[in-house]
C-alpha cells in the first residue's frame, strides 16, 4: 500500500494551517502544508510540531506556474498522484482599501480564480482513485450570484456552461472592471465575490467532467464555504475560529471510501447549499 497524501495550499496560517492541523489528527497518511514563503511555511510546521503534530512542507506559490509544475512533478514522484487536494489560497482586499477597483478586480481574480484554476489544471490528472478536491470559496460567491443580471445568473447555472466560457466571462469581469463598465454589463461591485461565484462553478464544471471521464474512480469534487472566520483575511470580529473555519473543508476532505456524494455541490456546515 503507497502513502497517501493530502496537499493544503495557502496553509502556514489562517484556515488552511487548521485545515492541516486537523488532517494531521484525522488523516490516515502524509499531510503537506504548502506556502509561497519558506520561512513562514517552515515556521508554521515548527509550530504545529510543538503540538506532535507531524505535517511535511512543500513551497508553492499558486499564482507561479512553475512553483506549481514543480510541486506536481514532485507528488507525482513521490507518491504517484495526490489523494486529497484542498485549494484554500485565496486573497480578499479590505472594505476600506483605497486600491482602484480595476485593480482590485484584476488582482483578485489572478489568485482566487485564475491560479486556482492552474493548480486544478496540473493537479486534477494526479488525483488518485477513490481522491477528494475541495474548493474552498465562499458564500459571498453565491450572494454575488444572486446580484448579477439575469443573463449572466442564467450561464453560471447553466448544466452546459464550459470552462473556456467560464474563463471568458471571468476575463469579462476584469475587462469591463478596467473601462468602469461593470455596472452596466451586470455585474456587482465585489471582485472577491465575482471570484468565488467563479470558483464555485469551475468546481461543478470540472466535477461534471470527472463524472464523465473518470466515472468508475470514485473522486469526490466539491467547492464549500467555511463561515465567517477570525483571519488576517476577514478580521477578529468574525464569529468562528480558524479551527471551527476547517470543520466542513475537512468533512469534505474525508468523505469516507465509496460515498457518491456530495459531489459537484457548494457546500456550507456539512449541508449542500442551493447555487
Amino acid at each position: 500500500m503507497s502513502t497517501k497524501v493530502a496537499v493544503v495550499t495557502g496553509s502556514n496560517k489562517g484556515i488552511g494551517f487548521a485545515i492541516v492541523r486537523a488532517l494531521c489528527k484525522q488523516f490516515q497518511g502524509d499531510v503537506y502544508l504548502t506556502s509561497r514563503d519558506v520561512g513562514r511555511g517552515q515556521a508554521a510546521v515548527e509550530s504545529l510540531a510543538s503540538e506532535g503534530l507531524k505535517p511535511l512542507f512543500h513551497q508553492l506559490d499558486i499564482n507561479d506556474l512553475n512553483s506549481i509544475v514543480t510541486a506536481a512533478a514532485f507528488f507525482k514522484e513521490k507518491y504517484g498522484g495526490v489523494d486529497v487536494l484542498i485549494n484554500n489560497a485565496a486573497i480578499a482586499f479590505k472594505v476600506a482599501d483605497t486600491t482602484p477597483f480595476a485593480t482590485q478586480a484584476e488582482v483578485t481574480m489572478k489568485t482566487n480564480f485564475f491560479a486556482t484554476r492552474d493548480m486544478l489544471t496540473h493537479f486534477m490528472p494526479l488525483i488518485k482513485a477513490g481522491g477528494r478536491v475541495v474548493n474552498v470559496s465562499s458564500f459571498v460567491g453565491s450572494r454575488t450570484l444572486n446580484n448579477c443580471s439575469p443573463e449572466l445568473q442564467q450561464r453560471f447555472r447553466s448544466e452546459d456552461l464550459t470552462e473556456d466560457e467560464l474563463v471568458g466571462l471571468m476575463q469579462r469581469f476584469v475587462e469591463k472592471a478596467k473601462k468602469d463598465e461593470h455596472k452596466q454589463d451586470g455585474w456587482p461591485e465585489t471582485a472577491y465575490g465575482v471570484s468565488k461565484t467563479g470558483l464555485t462553478t469551475l468546481s461543478m464544471i470540472l466535477a461534471r467532467r470527472l463524472s464523465k471521464e473518470r466515472p468508475n474512480d470514485g473522486i469526490l469534487l466539491n467547492a464549500c464555504c467555511p463561515g465567517w472566520v477570525r483571519t488576517d483575511m476577514a478580521g477578529q470580529k468574525a464569529p468562528k475560529s480558524p479551527d471551527e473555519g476547517a470543520v466542513t473543508p475537512v468533512y469534505l476532505a474525508l468523505l469516507p471510501a465509496g460515498a457518491t456524494e456530495p459531489h459537484g455541490r457548494f457546500v456550507s456546515e456539512k449541508e449542500v447549499q442551493l447555487w
